[in-house]
């Protein structure tokens, strides 16, 4: 008769490394109360980088508003170089296309004939100029010094420079471009003319000026002025004109003379 079979028992579970840790080491037991912490796992893999770019910020619209202006301005230099020595009439678009380094439509892009670029020179060398005379003199200040460092300024910066030439070449063509001389009247001239009598006005009521139908010819004290853009082009070589001096010497005729102490 054979023995009976033992029952097997159970058998014991291999212990697990997640369960214990490592092998020897001993699970961490939390203080009372606290969750054991959660074994942490092995790590996920990063996502992958999105294969789309990242939006690139815009560019300020600086750069390309600083672009045209200077694209503008190569070409009202050119013209004027254009003008300068060819007239206004025999200039034409392609020439001043050339000289600035664009193309012939580039220059349709920002004037539409160059009469329009002849005025847009006229409204960028002299009209700025002109609208000094509308501030007032300083605090202090004679009536006759701010019409004579005008006088100083109109000389430095329009007679004795290229700004002149665009003076010199309205006398010229105006009378076959009346258009052109019509724009220079009013941009300049009537400007011009309306701060000196101002001017003019304001020296009559301090005693500066006795004259007081010159407020009625304000021509007159500006005279000079013209007479050294016209004479700078034409007689300069043969008599070189000290056009401050002579302004100085005007304003003695019309604000009587300095005393000196």
């Amino acid at each position: 008769m054979s023995s009976p079979r033992t029952a097997p028992g159970p058998s014991k579970a291999a212990p697990s490394k997640s369960a214990g840790g490592r092998r020897g080491e001993k699970p961490a037991i939390g203080r009372q109360g606290e969750k054991a912490a959660p074994v942490k796992g092995p790590k996920a893999p990063k996502a992958a980088k999105s294969a789309l770019p990242k939006a690139q910020p815009p560019k300020p619209p600086s750069n390309r508003a600083e672009r045209t202006a200077e694209r503008r301005e190569a070409i009202i230099e050119a013209a004027l170089d254009e003008f300068i020595s060819r007239g206004f009439t025999a200039t034409r678009i392609d020439d001043v296309a050339r000289r600035a380094g664009v193309a012939k439509g580039t220059i349709y892009l920002h004037f539409k004939d160059k009469e329009s670029m002849f005025e847009e020179l006229i409204r960028t060398a002299l009209v700025p100029l002109i609208g000094r005379l509308h501030a007032p003199p300083p605090i202090g200040g004679s009536v006759r010094d701010a019409v004579e460092a005008f006088a100083r300024t109109f000389i430095q910066e329009v007679a004795a420079t290229r700004r002149g030439d665009i003076v010199r070449l309205i006398v010229a063509e105006g009378p076959r471009f009346p258009s052109i001389a019509d724009f220079y009247y009013r941009e300049v001239v009537s400007r011009g003319l309306a701060g000196m009598r101002a001017l003019i006005e304001l020296a009559v009521s301090r005693g500066e000026i006795q004259q007081k139908n010159l407020a009625r010819f304000p021509q007159i004290l500006v005279a000079p002025a013209i007479i050294a853009v016209i004479w700078q082009s034409l007689f300069s070589r043969h008599a070189p004109l000290d056009a401050i001096e002579m302004f100085r010497v005007h304003l003695d005729l019309i604000f009587g003379e300095r005393r000196t102490t």
